[in-house]
């Protein structure tokens, strides 16, 4: 009976309740690491807003979306990103480049840049996309199709705009 008490004592002191503590705690280090990671991840997707553009009539199988993210100087920084969009030689009446324009809370429009179209090695899908930063908020993006990309204001002929 003595023996058995001692052998009793010797299986507590083994490691292997040492093991299984280390292994609980690294669990724990890995759940708590990956709950982490996720709401960072979260709290900087939801820093940005997303827009989708209406349905064209210009050029129906157009679509495509802006995302809006206010940065730390508190500028604005836009990326447009399109699918489908025709070539503007292709329209009625043929133009030469797509330019993407801001309208913001004071009703002025600030030409953001040229959109480019081109075709993946894999994909025969047109896609588009620029990034721009502007110092006033957006509250609407919208896609010219115009002759001269360094127009001051944007033309008749609209393809896209934020719903």
């Amino acid at each position: 009976m003595h023996l058995s008490g001692l052998i009793t004592v010797t299986l507590k002191t083994l490691p292997w309740q040492h093991f299984r503590l280390t292994t609980n705690k690294l669990f724990m280090k890995k759940i708590i690491a990956i709950v982490t990671a996720f709401v960072i991840v979260a709290l900087i997707s939801s820093c940005a807003r997303k827009m989708s553009f209406a349905t064209s009539p210009v050029v129906p199988a157009a679509t495509g979306n802006v995302k809006i993210k206010n940065d730390n100087n508190n500028n604005y920084t836009i990326t447009v990103k399109t699918l489908n969009l025709a070539e503007p030689k292709n329209l009625t009446p043929a133009r030469d480049t797509y330019v993407v324009w801001m309208e913001s809370d004071n009703n002025n429009f600030t030409n953001l840049g040229q959109i480019n179209t081109s075709s993946g090695l894999f994909s025969k899908a047109l896609k588009g996309e620029l990034k721009a930063t502007a110092t006033t908020k957006p509250t609407r993006i919208f896609i010219t199709a115009e002759d001269d990309g360094t127009v001051q204001y944007p033309g008749s002929q609209m393809v896209l705009q934020t719903r």
